[in-house]
């Protein structure tokens, strides 16, 4: 079970029961522990939620109507089972008037948030070059949106005040703050006098926001970036240089996006931090999209372990797995579908009976390239081992209880 706090400068939300979302200059309240000395936390993160055009085209159910919620069904326990489930949302919410659109200016349907409610999502980065494409009406109303499904958000802002805060999330009395920043905006130029929409990646912005979050005596310091060339299997030289500029100002854990494909996965030592050993994944890839080509149409579920001993007061990563994905978009007996699966099932003849000759081998290649470029620079994130076979249960008591702060 997890459920989440949000306190900002000016905001007061409504306490939960083990995790907690904090901004700055609050007061912090422990939530009673167990008598053990290690106190563990998990932390879910997926590549991007695109929505194409063909995506909602699929997804319609009525003039105005669509469920997404078929896409996640086969990976929502997974999703579910962690106390904190992130994604990285590329695309916009501005409703129906703006029309519902894809590449290369993207406008989803409400229902699209919906589903990732619905699938375990607690939290939506939303800076990256998609912020702006409905202007400064779509980055409001994306929040509204967001903020109507109880899910948390960072990335974008409505204010400096926002922007300006640190969020600081309290899970099982491990206290991490996540921070989020892009590269660009497409070349989309910002409102006139509304510089606070979203965070570009600036070295000096990062070291601050850094201090400042380090300020709040927070265990970890996560970092996400929409960065970097497109398709690229490996990190650029700039995707280098900022991954090791932010490790130097002090952060424990760093997870990209933007190149639509998943990059290497590694650990480094820590710099000004509580723990010894941090962890980089390049990019996560895609999570759902339209992109059908080999490497776009696989992603990846990634799952962080972290610990703390409640009497040291020292931190640390204890396990860091995985589960690859693949794409499906076709056929199936409920009509067309797209619907995200564990590539590794590519030879189950059981589970997915929709899945041609064609599909499977696409499906086990998917599985064969995550795990080759996951572990090219380090062997030690663990593939999470599933049968085909396997039952997985999970509550749904995850979500978050029906209120939202103010």
């Amino acid at each position: 079970m997890k459920t989440i706090l949000a306190i900002s400068i000016i905001f007061s939300f409504n306490a939960f029961q083990n995790l907690f979302f904090l901004f700055e200059k609050v007061e912090m309240q422990e939530t009673p522990v167990a008598r053990d000395s290690l106190l563990t936390a998990s932390i879910c993160f997926v590549g991007d939620l695109m929505c194409h055009s063909t995506q909602f085209n699929y997804a319609r159910v009525g003039a105005d109507t669509f469920d997404f919620t078929g896409v996640y069904s086969e990976v929502k326990p997974y999703l579910q089972s962690a106390n904190l489930t992130i994604g990285n949302l590329e695309t916009v919410i501005a409703g129906k008037k703006k029309g519902f659109s894809g590449y290369p200016y993207f406008n989803a349907p409400d229902d699209f948030i919906y589903a990732l409610k619905d699938a375990g999502f607690d939290l939506l980065i939303t800076a990256n070059n998609h912020s702006l494409d409905q202007g400064w009406g779509g980055v409001k109303r994306t929040i509204d949106v967001i903020n109507k499904n109880k899910i948390h958000r960072t990335g974008t802002y409505t204010s400096q005040e926002d922007s300006d805060s640190i969020r600081i999330f309290m899970i099982n009395s491990i206290k991490v703050a996540i921070l989020a920043y892009t590269e660009h905006t497409n070349d989309v130029s910002f409102p006139k006098g509304k510089d606070f929409i979203v965070k570009l990646i600036d070295v000096k912005q990062i070291e601050n926001d850094i201090k400042k979050a380090r300020s709040k005596n927070v265990d970890m310091v996560l970092v996400h970036f929409h960065y970097g060339p497109e398709y690229n299997r490996e990190p650029s030289a700039y995707q280098k240089e900022i991954v090791q500029k932010t490790i130097l100002f002090g952060a424990d854990i760093i997870i990209g996006g933007h190149p639509h494909v998943v990059q290497p996965f590694d650990f480094f030592e820590s710099n000004n931090s509580k723990i010894d050993s941090g962890f980089i994944a390049y990019s996560m890839g895609n999570f759902i999209s339209n992109q059908r080509w080999r490497y776009s149409d696989a992603g990846v579920i990634l799952n962080i372990q972290l610990a703390k001993n409640r009497f040291t007061d020292s931190v640390f990563i204890s396990d860091v797995n995985y589960l690859p994905t693949w794409v499906f978009k076709g056929n199936t007996e409920n009509g067309r579908k797209y619907i995200i699966l564990p590539s590794q099932l590519s030879e189950s003849d059981s589970v997915y009976s929709y899945l041609t000759k064609k599909d499977k081998r696409l499906m086990r290649e998917a599985f064969e390239d995550t795990k080759e470029i996951i572990t090219k620079y380090n062997k030690k994130p663990n593939l999470i081992s599933i049968k085909n076979d396997e039952e997985i249960t999970y509550s749904n008591t995850k979500h978050l209880p029906d209120t939202t702060a103010h």
